[in-house]
């Protein structure tokens, strides 16, 4: 397994002291042992990608067809599948542990960033607003769009008010700052998307 990956939960952040006395902005994540649960091949399903879960859950909670798909696994809450270019090192019911990660490895990590609902152009694009006087009422709203005559529409990409938040977002190149085997956890450097107990997935890069 040349390039492992884990998914876990984001606990939260602190501060971590490295051994220079520095101190760096962490986050944490539980990241208990991982099971493979599927591997896809080339040959067999056209592309080369790899299915993992984690997260203990009871059997009547899983439908029919996610017992059937985990059948000889144990009852997994979570699951994932990850597209890979080489899938060798990895086969079904293998577990994948926080040992697999080193102090010192750079890391990509992915998860869904918080989400902040339907917001304004001063807010989402940082947009000047408009006057305060003189009974203006246009503080916070959109400014001219484009000119009526020509081209008489709205030119794709325009930058409006729009839902903010939620997207699925990759901060690459992080540090591996600590992986605790015994307590499953990993020290990453800097911070990473999502809410606490957000699903987050550690991928070496």
């Amino acid at each position: 397994m040349t390039k492992p990956l884990i998914l876990g939960r984001k606990l939260g952040m602190l501060q971590h002291f490295k051994s220079d006395g520095t101190v760096v902005a962490a986050t944490v994540i539980a990241a208990e042992p991982n099971v493979v649960t599927y591997v896809r091949t080339r040959e067999r399903d056209g592309y080369g990608a790899v299915q993992i879960g984690f997260g203990k859950a009871a059997e009547r909670v899983l439908s029919k067809a996610e017992t059937g798909h985990l059948k000889g696994l144990p009852a997994l809450r979570h699951l994932r599948e990850i597209r890979l270019d080489d899938t060798a090192g990895f086969e079904k019911g293998q577990e994948i542990g926080v040992d697999r990660f080193a102090p010192g490895d750079k890391v990509h990590v992915t998860g869904v960033s918080k989400g902040k609902g339907f917001q304004g152009p001063v807010h989402l694009h940082h947009f000047h607003s408009g006057p305060r006087s003189h009974g203006s009422d246009h503080y916070r709203r959109q400014g001219s769009v484009g000119a009526g005559t020509t081209p008489g529409r709205v030119l794709r990409g325009m930058r409006m008010a729009s839902h903010q938040g939620a997207d699925r977002v990759t901060v690459k190149n992080l540090e591996i700052l600590k992986a605790d085997r015994d307590r499953s956890l990993l020290v990453v450097a800097g911070a990473v998307p999502g809410a606490r107990n957000g699903i987050v997935m550690v991928r070496k890069a």
